[in-house]
């Protein structure tokens, strides 16, 4: 099955705009094989083949690189199989995230998960709704399947206080940030006809979308 990901990650990151090294796509493989161990259990994504799993999951969550600078520390609301969150801490050492998560069996799976696959100091979960998770230190803000996301939406932005939130969905939430009067930018996902990446910065300012050129992701040993 890992070597199903890794060609399936190799075939399909130029349309991503990315190079990632052998070693990035050992360790994407080893998350990988953590969510299919916990998945009977945890339902933490829903069943699919590796070459889905490495384009759906994997790819479309490291898209979220383009727009975070060295050092960022960001949260990810809902992240329940650690989507996007650890894909990035994967491929880029530099940055640390907060992963929110209010099931606590799938919060235990996040700990657990850090520690495996040797991210723990740079990934730190919180066990709690995300309204209730105060006082972080935070530059980014990120969800991607929250339950009920466009009912929940006004009250995630009232908590992101005005930073920078990098959201993905359908065409349903970009009507829902349009009726929030928020202005943002939004990116239709490669290999996808109706997944988007809405970035909205602060003051409700939209986010200048980077160009999609392939390039290197640094790996910081």
């Amino acid at each position: 099955m890992g070597d199903e990901l890794g060609a399936a990650l190799r075939q399909h990151q130029p349309a991503f705009g990315l190079e990632l090294t052998e070693r990035q796509i050992e360790r994407l493989g080893n998350y990988h094989e953590l969510v299919r161990e916990h998945n009977p259990l945890l339902h933490l994504v829903a069943p699919c083949s590796a070459e889905e799993f490495a384009v759906r999951h994997i790819l479309e969550s490291l898209t979220l690189l383009d727009f975070l600078p060295d050092g960022a520390r960001f949260a990810d609301v809902g992240t329940g199989a650690g989507l996007p969150a650890i894909p990035c801490l994967l491929v880029r050492e530099d940055l640390s995230a907060v992963l929110i998560e209010s099931k606590e069996k799938k919060a235990r799976y996040l700990e657990e998960a850090a520690n495996r696959l040797g991210i723990e100091a740079r990934a730190e979960t919180v066990n709690k709704q995300f309204e209730e998770a105060r006082e972080l230190e935070l530059s980014f803000v990120t969800c991607r399947a929250l339950d009920k996301f466009t009912e929940k939406l006004p009250r995630l932005i009232k908590w992101a206080k005005g930073r920078p939130m990098l959201l993905f969905g359908g065409k349903a939430l970009g009507d829902a940030l349009i009726n929030q009067k928020l202005k943002f930018t939004e990116r239709l996902l490669p290999m996808s006809e109706q997944r988007y990446l809405f970035a909205v910065s602060k003051a409700g300012s939209p986010v200048k979308l980077p160009p999609r050129a392939p390039r290197a992701i640094r790996f910081h040993k």
